[in-house]
C-alpha cells in the first residue's frame, strides 16, 4: 500500500488512512464519492460558503461520464474555486498565450499560509513577491505541466482532480514541499475543439483542442527558439519560480504495446549526470515497481518498435532540447516526461497519469533534501573548461530488453463513425535491443564566455529570456587586445522545407584562435553562471537545436563568414 506522505504542523489536514491516502478513484468512470471536509485548519482559514464538499467537486470530464474535456473557463473556474477554499493555494498567472488567455499557476505551499492566506487570485506583483519567497525557502518545489499539446487531455483533467484531493485531505504533501501546478498550458489549442483531432485516439469523443497553438506552432518544440508567448512564459517560470522537478504530462500513439503510461528523463546526453542516474537507476524504478504492485498496471520507458538501420527495437524519440523535458535537462532540473496510451479509455488514461504523478510525488517525498541537493549541486556546478556534447545520435548498440507487446480493438466514434482503437488486456512479452538514450557525436571545450562585439537583439532578446544572463564589457576593456577564438564557417546546409516557421540550418566550421580588438557595447555571457550549459547549447555553431540552427544567429552567414560570436578561451592549466 501507498505511504501517507509526512505533514509537517503547516500542512495539517484531517488524518486519512495509509490505505487510501493517494489512492485513485475505485471505477475510471464514476464521479468521486462523497468524503468528509478536511478539518482542523485554523478559524481563520475557515473556507467559503460556497465550498461545499470539495470531494464531491466534479470535472467535465467525471460529469460526462469521460465523453468531454475542460474548458478554459471551467479550469480557471476550477482553481480559483480551490485557491479560495484552501488557504494553502493561491492562483497566479505566469504569462498569456496569443490571443490574450491567462495561462494559470496554482501555488500549494507553507509559504501561501504565512504570507497569503485567503487572498485567493494573486496579482502580478504579489505573485512575483511570493516566487521569490519560495525560492529562498528550504523545500523542493515540484512543477507539474499538462496540456502543452491539446488533444492530449488526459493529464489536464488529471491535475484537476490532485488540485480537488488535495482540497479535500485526501492527498497529504509533506511540509518541504510546494507544487506548482499549470494545468492548461496551451490555452488556445484547447479552446480549438473537433470531434476529428486525434484520429484513432480513444476519445473524448466531445471533441478536444489541437495539437498546435494559435500560431501553428508545437509547442514542445519551441522551447529553444522561444517563438511562441508561451515558451517564452514557461521559460520565465523556470527563473522565477525556479522548480527543481519538471513533469510535462502527454499522451502517445504509434506502437500497440501493452504499457498503460510510458516515460522519460531528459535525453540530452549534456543532461548532468547526477540527474540522469537518479531517475534511470533510482526513481523510475522505484515508481514502475510500485503501479505494478498496487494496481497491476504497466509503466515504462517512452518508446516505439520499429526499425533503424536494419535493426528493429525500441526507440526512444529526440534529444534535442526544443522539447521541453531534454530543455529542462539543460537547465539542471529533474525532467520527467509522462505519456499516457492514447488507445486507453480516456477516463482510464486519466487514471494511468494520476497513478504515476501520485507516485512521482510519493517517491519524492521522503527525499526532498536530497532532490534538492542534486539540482542545487548543478546550479552551482562550475562548468568551464568541462567537455560537453552539442550533437548526439544513438548508440550503435543497446541491451536487449523484455518489451511488453500489446493489441487493440476497433470501436467507432458514435458521432463520426471514425475507427476508435480501444486496449485490450494482452501482454506479449517481446524481447529486443531497446534504444532508450543518447550519447554525444560532437563536443565542445566550455570557454571562460562568450562574446557578442556586435549584439543581435534577436539574439540578446531570447537569451535574456532563457535567463542568460549578459553583461555589457567596461568602458575601460573596449579596445584593449584580446586572445579570442573566432567561428569561420566553411560550408551551409538548410533543410529543404520549412519547420516550425523556419528553415533549419547546419554550419560547417572551425574555431580559430587570434588576436582582436573587442568594440565599444561588446556584451560578455559569463559561463560561471548557473544557466551556462543552456548557454553553450544555444550558442555553439554546431549545437544541434542551437540558435545557429534556427537561423536566429548567423542567419546569412555563408562559407568564408566570420560568425558574431567569439570565445573567451580558458587558459591552460
Amino acid at each position: 500500500m501507498l505511504l501517507s506522505f509526512l505533514v509537517g504542523a503547516l500542512f495539517l489536514v484531517t488524518p486519512v488512512p495509509a490505505s487510501t491516502a493517494f489512492a485513485p478513484a475505485t471505477s475510471a468512470l464514476a464521479p468521486p464519492a462523497p468524503a468528509p471536509v478536511p478539518a482542523g485548519l485554523p478559524e481563520a482559514q475557515a473556507a467559503p460558503d460556497d465550498c461545499g464538499d470539495p470531494s464531491a467537486w466534479a470535472t467535465r470530464a467525471e460529469l460526462t461520464e469521460g465523453r468531454e474535456t475542460s474548458s478554459h473557463r471551467e479550469v480557471m473556474e476550477f482553481l480559483d474555486r480551490a485557491a479560495a477554499c484552501d488557504h494553502r493555494m493561491v492562483r497566479v498567472t505566469f504569462g498569456h498565450s496569443l490571443e490574450g488567455r491567462p495561462l494559470p499557476l496554482l501555488v500549494v505551499s507553507p509559504r501561501v499560509v504565512e504570507d497569503h492566506a485567503g487572498e485567493g487570485v494573486l496579482p502580478p506583483s504579489a505573485a512575483a513577491d511570493l516566487a521569490s519567497a519560495l525560492v529562498a525557502d528550504d523545500r523542493l518545489r515540484v512543477f507539474i505541466q499538462a496540456n502543452i499539446h491539446a488533444g492530449e487531455v488526459a493529464g489536464k483533467e488529471s491535475v484537476l482532480r490532485l488540485v480537488r484531493r488535495i482540497v479535500a485531505g485526501e492527498v497529504e504533501l509533506p511540509a518541504d514541499m510546494d507544487l506548482l501546478l499549470a494545468p492548461i498550458y496551451n490555452a488556445d489549442g484547447n479552446e480549438a475543439v473537433r470531434l476529428d483531432h486525434r484520429p484513432r485516439q480513444h476519445g473524448p469523443v466531445g471533441g478536444m483542442g489541437t495539437r498546435t497553438n494559435a500560431m501553428g506552432l508545437d509547442l514542445n518544440r519551441d522551447q529553444m527558439k522561444l517563438d511562441s508567448p508561451e515558451a517564452r512564459s514557461l521559460a520565465r517560470l523556470l527563473g522565477e519560480w525556479a522548480p527543481h522537478v519538471l513533469a510535462d504530462l502527454h499522451t502517445t500513439n504509434g506502437t500497440r504495446h501493452a504499457y498503460h503510461l510510458t516515460y522519460s528523463p531528459p535525453l540530452h546526453p549534456a543532461t548532468p549526470e547526477s540527474i540522469d542516474r537518479f531517475l534511470r537507476d533510482e526513481h523510475f524504478p522505484r515508481v514502475t515497481d510500485a503501479v505494478e504492485a498496487e494496481w497491476g498496471w504497466h509503466m515504462w520507458h517512452y518508446g516505439n518498435v520499429f526499425e533503424r538501420d536494419g535493426q528493429r527495437g525500441w526507440w526512444t524519440f529526440d534529444h534535442r532540447p526544443r522539447f521541453v523535458t531534454n530543455y529542462a535537462g539543460l537547465r539542471n532540473r529533474v525532467g520527467i516526461l509522462s505519456e499516457a496510451y492514447s488507445y486507453l479509455e480516456f477516463m482510464d488514461r486519466i487514471l494511468a497519469t494520476e497513478r504515476f504523478v501520485d507516485q512521482i510525488l510519493e517517491d519524492l517525498a521522503p527525499r526532498t533534501r536530497e532532490v534538492r541537493a542534486l539540482v542545487e549541486t548543478e546550479w552551482a556546478r562550475d562548468l568551464r573548461g568541462t567537455r560537453i556534447p552539442i550533437r548526439a545520435g544513438f548508440p550503435d548498440t543497446a541491451p536487449d530488453t523484455e518489451i511488453l507487446m500489446g493489441d487493440v480493438e476497433t470501436d467507432l466514434h458514435p458521432g463520426t463513425g471514425a475507427p476508435l482503437l480501444r486496449r485490450t488486456d494482452v501482454v506479449v512479452p517481446d524481447t529486443m535491443p531497446a534504444w532508450i538514450a543518447f550519447e554525444g557525436t560532437e563536443w565542445a571545450r566550455v570557454p571562460a564566455a562568450y562574446l557578442l562585439p556586435d549584439p543581435d537583439p534577436q539574439v540578446t532578446e531570447r537569451l535574456r529570456a532563457h535567463g542568460i544572463r549578459l553583461d555589457p564589457m567596461a568602458e575601460s576593456d573596449a579596445g584593449q587586445t584580446v586572445q579570442v577564438e573566432v567561428f569561420r564557417v566553411t560550408g551551409v546546409e538548410s533543410a529543404p522545407r520549412e519547420f516550425q516557421g523556419r528553415v533549419e540550418r547546419t554550419l560547417e566550421g572551425e574555431w580559430h584562435l587570434e588576436e582582436r580588438s573587442l568594440p565599444p557595447g561588446t556584451l560578455r555571457i559569463d559561463l560561471s553562471q548557473p544557466e551556462a550549459r543552456l548557454a553553450v547549447l544555444l550558442l555553439e555553431p554546431r549545437a544541434d537545436d542551437g540558435l545557429v540552427n534556427w537561423a536566429i544567429l548567423g542567419a546569412d552567414a555563408e562559407a568564408g563568414d566570420e560568425l558574431p560570436l567569439l570565445r573567451e578561451p580558458v587558459p591552460d592549466p
